[in-house]
């Protein structure tokens, strides 16, 4: 019996500790919310198009979510976890940018991802986000 308990008491402390990102990963992340809020592109989700401000509305609540649980542990998790496709319906979520084509959510934050990854080391912060076109 006292096994089980030390066993229960190892998980629960393992779940309260869940790690948190690292202020790289939550930086990455809030420069994606700024690259969506200000990219003037739409958001389908489940079928429906959203402007971009509702999108990172949406997203900043599915991260907080995510966050609160240890489950966002780089800017790769957040991507695949709460910005590729519905929790509830598991349909992709698309992005379109003007009059091209949409593409998978995944291909358009990856491609932003990139972006903000290739700029130099110490560059400014202020991300200015360009609408990608096709998929990455």
């Amino acid at each position: 019996m006292k096994f089980m308990v030390a066993i229960f008491l190892l998980l629960a402390s393992g779940i309260a500790f869940a790690q948190s990102p690292s202020p790289t990963t939550v930086r990455e992340i809030n420069q994606l919310f700024v690259a969506l809020e200000n990219s003037k592109c739409e958001f389908n989700r489940n079928g429906a198009w959203y402007n971009a401000q509702k999108a990172t509305e949406h997203l900043r609540r599915k991260y907080d979510y995510l966050f609160k649980k240890g489950l966002v542990t780089s800017t790769e998790s957040f991507i695949e976890l709460a910005a590729a496709k519905s929790s509830m319906s598991d349909k992709p979520y698309l992005v379109r940018c003007g009059n091209a084509q949409p593409i998978p959510s995944k291909s358009w934050f990856t491609g932003k991802l990139k972006e903000l990854r290739a700029r130099p080391a110490g560059a400014n912060n202020s991300f200015k986000p360009t609408p990608l076109r096709g998929a990455a």
